[in-house]
């Protein structure tokens, strides 16, 4: 079994329905969610022209290989009803693979560990609170020294129910 670390985020219609319902989907495809952090709400990052993105991170135990867990992904967001139109646009659901246990894939289609993770407070928060000592297996630092030295300062702010 392989721990994969993904983001859940969602900026369209019952946000919160749509996270559980793709934490539900990917339980039956990929594997045991073994850790899921809280929500967080952050306002849309790169397009900021759309509602604000309520975001979560799993990890989730699997046996799938990397690119299973891309193509289960894929399939688990169009089932969603996401449709990928405008780069960074308004969505009901959005998945990404942060890591897949200390590998690093760098193919056309998947980079893992995700490329930009460093630079995204809506995603390091998130890790943070399940996983603060995973290393980057590039960068070498934990998800918590990531967090201290990330250039991104938009607001990620604890959603409370």
């Amino acid at each position: 079994m392989i721990k994969a670390y993904l983001l859940l985020g969602s900026n369209e219609g019952n946000r919160i329905d749509w996270l559980n319902k793709a934490m539900a989907a990917l339980e039956q495809s990929i594997g045991k969610i073994v850790a899921k952090s809280s929500l967080y709400e952050t306002a849309a990052w790169g397009k900021e022209d759309q509602p604000d993105f309520l975001n979560m991170a799993l990890c989730i135990e699997t046996q799938l290989s990397p690119q299973q867990l891309l193509q289960s992904i894929l399939q688990t967001e169009i089932q969603l009803g996401r449709h990928r139109t405008v780069k960074w646009g308004q969505r009901t659901i959005d998945i990404d693979i942060l890591f897949y246990g200390n590998e690093v894939i760098d193919t056309p289609d998947l980079k893992v560990p995700h490329p930009y993770i460093q630079e995204r407070r809506f995603a390091l928060v998130p890790m943070n609170e399940i996983a603060p000592e995973l290393l980057h297996p590039i960068l070498q630092k934990t998800i918590a020294e990531l967090l201290v030295s990330c250039p991104d300062k938009l607001e990620v702010r604890l959603k409370e129910f």
